[in-house]
């Protein structure tokens, strides 16, 4: 069971990233906008029955919930609390989650030379773009790379906050344009 070291702010006024003592995955990441989405993940589908509750991201040692806009934060904290101090820590299943994740990807439906491009993309995402969007309890993949086009998805806080979806694509799209001019990013 999870103990929470810390609660912070972030960007999004919307959004509270709740560091803990204990992980909850070793570097899987869960990311859920509905309750729908997150009926198969106990901690998720807790974390949305409690009101307000709009979206929940959570990897290795923290958790991003992010509200309607609506509820007290100092209230809805306290009722967060419960089912993230009751939640399992990472253990067999996320090595389970890790398998599946890797059985999933199918590098034959990639060329060789767009994998090698992919891999570059990825480096330089690792080096300057998510270090800062998990600091500030979100993150982002890459969903697909279709000759100029990078699509990414924002997780987390970074998923409904406006600067994400303008300042900091403009940004990860003028990164990824220092190796590959013509790319075009777009978030999916």
């Amino acid at each position: 069971m999870p103990k929470i070291a810390e609660i912070e702010p972030t960007p999004n006024p919307n959004a509270m990233k709740f560091i803990l003592k204990e992980p909850l995955t070793w570097g899987i990441t869960r990311s859920y906008d509905s309750a729908d989405k997150a009926q198969a993940d106990k901690l998720a589908a807790a974390l949305f029955d409690i009101e307000h509750v709009t979206n929940v991201f959570y990897v290795d040692h923290w958790i991003t919930v992010t509200q309607n806009g609506q509820a007290d934060w100092n209230e809805l904290k306290r009722d967060l609390a419960v089912p993230i101090r009751e939640a399992p820590a990472a253990d067999d299943q996320s090595a389970q989650m890790m398998q599946d994740a890797e059985a999933n990807f199918d590098p034959s439906k990639m060329s060789a030379e767009d994998l090698a491009r992919l891999d570059k993309i990825n480096e330089l995402l690792d080096d300057q773009i998510r270090p800062f969007l998990q600091n500030d309890g979100g993150d982002l993949y890459v969903v697909g790379l279709e000759g100029n086009k990078l699509s990414v998805h924002y997780q987390g806080a970074c998923g409904s906050c406006p600067s994400s979806l303008s300042g900091t694509l403009t940004g990860i799209e003028n990164l990824v344009r220092q190796i590959e001019p013509d790319m075009e990013v777009v978030a999916v």
